[in-house]
């Protein structure tokens, strides 16, 4: 009997023997989610496994590269605590003593959920947590006369929402946004990751756990790419439910722009981490953050772009972009700013392996159809943060939905009990 799985790949229930030479399970994908999947998997006493993952190093959307001297986090740059609940996440963090800093959004605007910078209505609220019937929140504004309109009003706006989904309130579901479960549950202090080692020294730590070594252990196989997953002796594709509940989703564009300049020419000092620009467009480079705090002497800005501006500066050359983005600095600070001496343009959009950043709950998108997005077909059982339904588009999310899979996935290998097929079919 073969069961195949993707992220959560078994191969072969008929593989638990120590002297088997076939994995029992196969995960592709060597992100955190499929790494905290192989960890449960691991302490189970499912010792036989085997990770594929496409790209040279483990950590998926939680990635560092080197800019200009300094690690920056192309992907996953924050981690949230103070809250009531417990952060693996973050307790992880701390073993390692990833280095951090507090970010102050106090001067910018507070964390609310109101585009005017207080709270929403009661009446908003309870509307939501009624769960009748799913709108966007932009419908969710239209209701209660809250729509941005005024440049001014949507940069605010757009702080509150796409800054943290990644796409504008538009297209995202309202009850399985609000209230935001990351902050409600860990907190909402964010630290910010700015280490030489980056955020994915935490997915690290977790697969040393199980893993003697990230090079030379023979359950870990880097640069592997699967091209195809059969799951079936038929040889069907995956069915129409499971194609719709995958394409219906979506999947957002997160877009930091790096920039390092000779000297600095912004204000710095207490409460001027952060500053917007105001512009007819919303979403026009709108949020700029600078790493005076993280790295002293960096001179090293970045701003914020998402969902459609993302793909847009996608399709530029970096030197496009570069103009671009110099004359939104030149309108807030003078033409006698210096050009920079280095940019950075993450492009997750195009990048075959991710394409994208992170997922959006989009509205009208149904608890049953994201409960089809998770469950398995026949052997190939999914997970990732897209699977979370209460931190969705977050790292902890990853974390906690490859436990939750893994889990699935035992009960399966252990008691015959395997949801998505009938093990006289495969």
């Amino acid at each position: 009997m073969k069961l195949l799985l993707v992220m959560v790949f078994i191969h072969s229930l008929l593989a638990l023997a120590p002297a088997s030479k076939t994995p029992t399970v196969i995960i592709i994908g060597a992100g955190m989610s499929g790494i905290s999947a192989a960890k449960t998997l691991h302490d189970a006493g499912i010792r036989d496994i085997l990770i594929l993952e496409a790209t040279n190093r483990i950590g998926g959307r939680v990635m560092k590269t080197q800019f200009s001297g300094y690690a920056v986090e192309m992907g996953a740059n924050w981690l949230f605590g103070g809250g009531p609940v417990h952060n693996p996440v973050l307790e992880m963090a701390e073993k390692v003593k990833l280095k951090t800093s507090l970010n102050d959004y106090d001067n910018l605007t507070s964390n609310t959920y109101k585009q005017d910078g207080g709270l929403y209505p009661k009446t908003l609220v309870e509307a939501v947590d009624k769960n009748d019937v799913d709108i966007s929140i932009l419908a969710g504004q239209r209701l209660f006369k809250q729509e941005p309109k005024t440049p001014l009003e949507m940069v605010v706006d757009y702080y509150h929402n796409d800054y943290e989904d990644g796409e504008p309130p538009k297209v995202t579901s309202l009850k399985h946004t609000y209230p935001r479960n990351e902050f409600v549950d860990h907190g909402e202090d964010p630290y910010f990751v700015a280490d030489p080692r980056g955020f994915e020294i935490v997915v690290q730590y977790l697969a040393k756990q199980f893993l003697s070594s990230l090079k030379g252990d023979p359950r870990l196989k880097l640069n592997k790419v699967v091209r195809e997953i059969i799951y079936s002796k038929n040889g069907v594709a995956l069915p129409i439910w499971k194609r719709l509940a995958i394409s219906d989703f979506s999947m957002t564009i997160y877009t930091k722009i790096f920039l390092k300049f000779p000297y600095k020419f912004w204000p710095t000092g207490p409460g001027t981490e952060f500053f917007i620009y105001t512009h007819v467009r919303r979403g026009y480079y709108p949020l700029w953050q600078h790493l005076e705090n993280e790295y002293p002497g960096s001179n090293i800005l970045f701003v914020t772009v998402t969902a459609e501006e993302s793909r847009r500066v996608e399709q530029l050359s970096d030197q496009e972009v570069e103009a671009e983005v110099m004359a939104v600095l030149k309108t807030l600070f003078g033409n006698k700013i210096p050009k920079p001496e280095d940019i950075l343009v993450p492009r997750w959009g195009s990048n075959r392996f991710y394409k994208g950043s992170y997922s959006n709950w989009p509205d009208k998108y149904s608890q049953h159809r994201h409960d089809q997005l998770g469950d398995p077909v026949g052997p190939v059982y999914f997970t990732g943060e897209h699977n979370s339904n209460r931190y969705i588009g977050y790292v902890t999310g990853a974390y906690f939905t490859g436990i939750d899979t893994a889990d699935d996935l035992l009960g399966c290998i252990k008691n015959q009990t395997c949801r998505g097929y009938n093990s006289q079919q495969m």
